[in-house]
């Protein structure tokens, strides 16, 4: 075994001689250069880790030139003995750096947990959190450096006004690391022992007789999609994606019924509404007639894509309210119209269970042991339910006229 002062002058004497094997350094053990006899050279080290019983490893530094000249490839050899001499084999940390550098860099590392996500409410709440608000700030930070310091960073990015969504990008997080921890990429999360930011206090607005009223009635003046989707978060109280993202095929109207499958509702649980009349009527108005289409969006753009602009068309129905000659609306949102219809069918003495089916409600009478053995599917209520619903806004609509 040949051995030697690793200089430049040696490698290229070295090189210039075509020597084939290799030369170890006389003064730090371990490093050498191998030089082939087509003139090529590369820094190496050896070492034995765990005793002499122990085989040796080899790990290439890299070939001579830029950037490693004799001198860097002498610290870097310096530098893995170092961490042998602590018991840690330098090849598996090179691994894990490159590992952490690209696989575990945050960045990647959450496009593939929003990959898993099940659910599209809550893949899209994952990936909109993600992108809007952790990413910016954590970016291709590894995933074993990010530390409970980081994740205050996140969220005291955040506008405090926004409680909700800080508890939503609060909830992603910990569930991101919950399945790194899983899936053994890490040993532990920096989010453990951190308290769950404080819940939205819940709203409590919900739409008078006459501010209903008020709003079917102009809600038609907006925009030819935006007013039937108002009126049918009205009529059926459903949320407002499962009503502008209605298809012809989901309606039926012999059966006078709305049939939303799991992927459709927020909650997964598929859905039957029962249409009444002031449904019915403003769908026949959307059709042009009672022959109701087979297939196709039932509010497309003129893209033939899915309606969205709520904000527009809410923004124009609150200045229509406002110059109809009532008194100011307070503020109110397109989602108090589903509690209006929950708070309607409470003064009309629905039962709660029934008001639960309808609004497609995951709550108390539809968890737990109820959910196991209760399979009333309360199809005859609901229908009875939503017909007194529907009169009772005929009501409403009568009494303004009277006005």
């Amino acid at each position: 075994m040949a051995t030697g002062r690793i200089t430049k002058r040696t490698i290229d004497a070295l090189l210039a001689n075509s020597v084939a094997g290799f030369l170890w350094d006389e003064d730090l053990k371990g490093f050498g250069v191998k030089t082939t006899a087509h003139g090529s050279a590369s820094y190496v080290v050896q070492y034995r880790l765990g005793g002499r019983e122990a085989k040796s490893r080899r790990y290439t530094i890299g070939g001579h030139g830029s950037p490693w000249t004799p001198a860097m490839a002498r610290d870097e050899a310096v530098r893995m003995l170092i961490l042998v001499a602590q018991g840690v084999d330098p090849v598996e940390s090179d691994k894990q750096r490159r590992r952490e550098a690209v696989d575990l860099a945050f960045s990647n590392y959450a496009d593939r947990f929003a990959s898993s996500c099940k659910g599209k409410g809550w893949k899209l709440l994952v990936k909109r959190s993600l992108a809007l608000h952790v990413k910016p700030v954590l970016r291709d930070k590894p995933l074993p450096t990010i530390t409970r310091v980081d994740i205050v960073a996140v969220l005291d990015r955040m506008p405090e006004e926004q409680v909700g969504n800080r508890r939503n990008v609060f909830a992603v997080m910990r569930r991101l690391f919950k399945w790194a921890m899983s899936r053994g990429d890490i040993a532990s999360g920096p989010m453990e022992g951190m308290e769950t930011p404080p819940p939205v206090k819940p709203r409590e607005r919900w739409l008078s007789d006459q501010e209903l009223g008020r709003v079917w009635t102009q809600a038609p003046k907006t925009h030819r999609c935006f007013g039937p989707i108002v009126r049918l978060l009205i009529a059926t109280g459903q949320r407002r994606e499962e009503i502008a993202g209605l298809h012809w095929e989901e309606l039926n109207r012999d059966q006078r019924e709305m049939r939303l499958s799991g992927s459709r509702t927020k909650n997964g649980e598929p859905t039957t509404v029962p249409l009444n009349d002031l449904a019915v009527n403003e769908l026949d108005q959307v059709a042009r007639g009672e022959t109701w289409p087979r297939r196709g969006r039932v509010f497309p753009t003129s893209a033939g894509a899915a309606f969205t602009a709520y904000h527009k068309g809410k923004t124009r129905l609150d200045k229509l309210i406002a110059a109809d000659g009532g008194d100011p609306v307070a503020p109110w949102r397109l989602h108090d119209l589903r509690r209006t219809l929950a708070t309607g069918f409470q003064r009309l003495g629905v039962r709660f269970e029934v008001t639960e089916a309808v609004l497609n409600h995951v709550g108390a009478s539809r968890s737990g042991v109820a959910a196991i053995y209760q399979r009333h599917d309360w199809k005859p209520e609901k229908r009875a339910a939503l017909d007194a619903w529907n009169d009772h806004i005929v009501n409403i609509l009568g009494g303004l006229e009277t006005r």
